[in-house]
């Protein structure tokens, strides 16, 4: 892929059909880009990578099945060059260094058409780019603790409802150990309370309903 071709080549990877069908219009009324192809999900967005060798992908985050932080290391195990731009909703910071640790190149929120086109451009001369409001929250967040593999289990059962004493036996553990953890929940994302620990995991991206 060296080189910037005069036709760039896109695929794009969404589960909402209209949303698809918006950005298919943006793409095609630029002179100098294609959609190629388009896939509702991770594991078709592989297939159609394979099949079509774009230029660029704009991949979502959340979708059924295999999600974009999945399909993107997949496809960039078997395609190192691909160049990949993540084009969600969610500006949590944690779903955006997820993103850029799976390789991303970009990563821009959907409904900014113009910054989609000069984001595109951006990466197929070799930059990077994400926009001000993600990268705030990014530096905002760059000295926290990062809850462990197990605390972000716990906050999860704690977002399904369930009490200590649940989330205890769900996770064969003592019941004095979920408490331990809860304390350190709160403690790492500074929250007053379980509920205000769930809509912090769910602003930044940590955890997912």
């Amino acid at each position: 892929m060296s080189g910037v071709p005069s036709m760039v080549r896109i695929l794009s990877v969404d589960d909402h059909p209209l949303l698809r069908k918006g950005i298919a219009a943006v793409i095609n009324a630029e002179p100098d880009m294609k959609l190629v192809a388009e896939a509702s999900n991770g594991e078709e967005a592989i297939d159609k990578f394979r099949a079509h060798r774009p230029d660029v992908t704009l991949m979502d985050l959340q979708m059924p099945g295999l999600n974009g932080i999945e399909a993107m290391i997949r496809i960039l195990a078997e395609f190192p060059d691909a160049r990949m731009i993540v084009l969600t909703t969610y500006s949590g910071d944690v779903q955006v260094l997820r993103a850029l640790r799976a390789g991303a190149r970009a990563y821009i929120l959907k409904g900014h058409d113009r910054e989609l086109i000069e984001t595109i451009h951006a990466v197929m001369q070799g930059r990077k780019r994400i926009p001000p409001e993600v990268a705030a929250e990014l530096a905002e967040h760059a000295t926290d603790d990062e809850l462990s593999d197990r605390e972000i289990e716990v906050l999860r059962l704690i977002a399904a409802g369930n009490s200590n004493k649940q989330i205890a036996d769900l996770l064969r553990i003592a019941e004095a150990t979920v408490k331990s953890r809860v304390t350190n929940i709160l403690s790492k994302l500074s929250a007053s309370d379980r509920a205000h620990a769930v809509t912090i995991g769910l602003k930044r991206g940590i955890i997912e309903i």
